[in-house]
Order: C-alpha cells, then sequence, then structure tokens
C-alpha cells in the first residue's frame, strides 16, 4: 500500500471509526494489509475471506466457537459481499473493542439474530444456547434445560408477549439489566484480554508498527 493511500485511509477512517486515534487507525490498516497479503488471495484488492477473519479471531482473541465466528464474520460484513474490505475492518473493530453500549447492543442483536428477519426467535435462542453451552457431557436430555433456558429469557425481555424479541424488547431489556448484553452466547471479547491480545496477534503476523497500539489499549 503507498504512503498516500495509506494517509488518505487514514484520515477517513480516523473519522468513522470514532474509538480510534489516528496512530492505531494506521496500525489496524497495516495489520489489515498483512492480513491480505499472507492470505495469498486472487481477491486480495477486496479484503480477507471468512477463513482469515476466523483465524484471527481466534488467535487475537482467543475465540472458538465456529457458530459465533460466523455471525461476527456477518455484522463485519457490512456489504454482504463475502470478504473484509478495510473500512469494514477497522470500523468493525471500532464498536467490537470499543463501542458504546448502544453500539454493543445492536451487534449483539444482528449477531443473535441468525436469519436477519429484525427478531430473535425462539428457535435462534435455542440454536445459539445450545451451541454456547453444550461444551461437556451434561444431563439425559440437555435440550429441555435449554428450552427451559429459552423460555426464562423470554419471560424476562419479551415485553411485547409476541413470542420472539424485537430490536426495541432487546435494548429495553439490556439497558435495564446489562449482564442479558451477551444473553445468548459471548461474542465480543473480554476487554483487558482482548485489548492487549491485538498487540499479540500483530507481533504474530510481523506488524511491528502496530507497537504503539499497547499505549492506545490500556
Amino acid at each position: 500500500m503507498s504512503k498516500k493511500r495509506l494517509q488518505q485511509l487514514v484520515e477517513s477512517l480516523s473519522r468513522s471509526a470514532k474509538h480510534f486515534n489516528r496512530g492505531e487507525v494506521e496500525c489496524l490498516i497495516r495489520l489489515f494489509d498483512t492480513l491480505v497479503s499472507a492470505s495469498h488471495s486472487r481477491f486480495a484488492a477486496v479484503g480477507f475471506d471468512r477463513n482469515v477473519f476466523r483465524d484471527t479471531l481466534h488467535r487475537a482473541f482467543g475465540m472458538t466457537d465456529d457458530v459465533v465466528m460466523d455471525r461476527v464474520f456477518r455484522t463485519f460484513d457490512k456489504d454482504n459481499d463475502n470478504y473484509i474490505s478495510v473500512a469494514e475492518w477497522v470500523e468493525g473493530l471500532s464498536v467490537f473493542l470499543r463501542g458504546t453500549l448502544e453500539e454493543r447492543i445492536k451487534y449483539c442483536f444482528e449477531v443473535y439474530d441468525l436469519n436477519g428477519d429484525g427478531y430473535i426467535s425462539r428457535e435462534e435462542m435455542f440454536q445459539m444456547l445450545k451451541n454456547s453451552l453444550l461444551k461437556q457431557p451434561s444431563e439425559e436430555d440437555p435440550d429441555e434445560g435449554i428450552k427451559d433456558l429459552v423460555d426464562i429469557a423470554l419471560k424476562k425481555m419479551d415485553y411485547d408477549h409476541d413470542g420472539k424479541l424485537s430490536f426495541a424488547d432487546f435494548e429495553e431489556a439490556v439497558k435495564n439489566e446489562n449482564l442479558l448484553l451477551e444473553a445468548f452466547g459471548p461474542c465480543l471479547p473480554d476487554l483487558k484480554s482482548g485489548l492487549s491480545q491485538v498487540t499479540r496477534v500483530a507481533a504474530v503476523f510481523k506488524t511491528p508498527h502496530c507497537k504503539r497500539l499497547s499505549a492506545g489499549f490500556q
């Protein structure tokens, strides 16, 4: 990437990714460039694909859940072209790492709304909870326990009693009780470990310019 192109991107993304300063934006652009180069994809001009993104989520933030990582990819990929562009990368990380409560509510809702119809259905709650909870052997019929959790969630969060969660339901529930933000499975990094691991992944991909992030991410 040319110096001129880099500075143009820093200028524009510093305005749209409002939670990062210019130095952090430049670092993340350089890291993006490194990830794209490492992918050896013929679509490198567009960005990097789902596999590179999932590998980065795993290595930088310790994410292991395939369904969650796929949904996070979908929330970053705003134009639905199956590639993460540099703008989607920096702007997505701005919310992922430092979003306001309102931004994180919108992000989590999009992750949990598996079919994108504007609601989190009973079936989607079941699928997300089953996926995130069944990591070890448990009772005879674990599905029954998950169904009970879905019933509890609906009772607590479904304010208009229509058997599904609208964005308004989800937003009101989370604002009343912040712990409900990731009610249907972890889809945000632990902030302290996540932020420190950004510099670690930069080192993994040999991006020394990102050392400057360590100061900004304290």
